[in-house]
């Protein structure tokens, strides 16, 4: 059995070593909608960051170092636990941007040296969304279905993907083959 699980991440910058995770969230792409998961606020471990990034999601550099609680290692070894709870064979990584998230999390494994349960690949909401509708340049139409607001909280925002790829999957009578 495979678990299609959506993630998302914020960070104080473009990619590692140009920012530090914030914090990141996952969610099940599954009927229910029921397993979810969001680290805590990562302690910042780069120097370097950018104001931009953290107004986009409403915070500050100073608000991040006051609400970090986890390092990044342990923030990992948390999400890896849940992963390997879900008791599936294979984790899919799938995102809205996965070019985004994706490295993140692969960072986030490699700094806490554990295997990246995703493997070296991920799918994205919109690819699937633009193939499915046989339309190449539809690939941000998908975020209407999204039932939980998109805002900029990890949980909510993996939550909400995942609402959307289900209702992709189960409009394209695909939702039982997500096993």
């Amino acid at each position: 059995m495979k678990a299609h699980v959506i993630v998302d991440c914020e960070a104080s910058g473009p990619c590692p070593g140009f920012g530090s995770m914030i914090c990141f969230g996952a969610f099940v792409a599954e009927a229910e909608l029921s397993r979810g998961w969001r680290s805590a606020v990562i302690e910042p471990y780069s120097d370097v960051h950018n104001d931009a990034a953290y107004a986009s999601i409403g915070m500050t550099h100073q608000q991040h170092v006051a609400d970090a609680t986890q390092d990044l290692a342990a923030a990992m070894i948390e999400f890896d636990r849940w992963l390997t709870a879900l008791g599936a064979d294979r984790v899919v990584f799938w995102s809205d941007n996965p070019a985004f998230d994706w490295q993140w999390i692969n960072h986030g494994f490699s700094v806490a040296g554990i295997a990246n349960p995703f493997g070296f690949s991920a799918r994205r909401i919109g690819d699937l969304y633009a193939g499915l509708t046989a339309n190449f340049g539809n690939t941000q139409g998908w975020k209407r279905l999204r039932q939980t607001a998109h805002d900029h909280d990890p949980l909510n925002d993996a939550k909400g993907n995942a609402e959307a790829l289900v209702a992709i999957l189960r409009d394209h009578n695909q939702l039982e083959k997500l096993r």
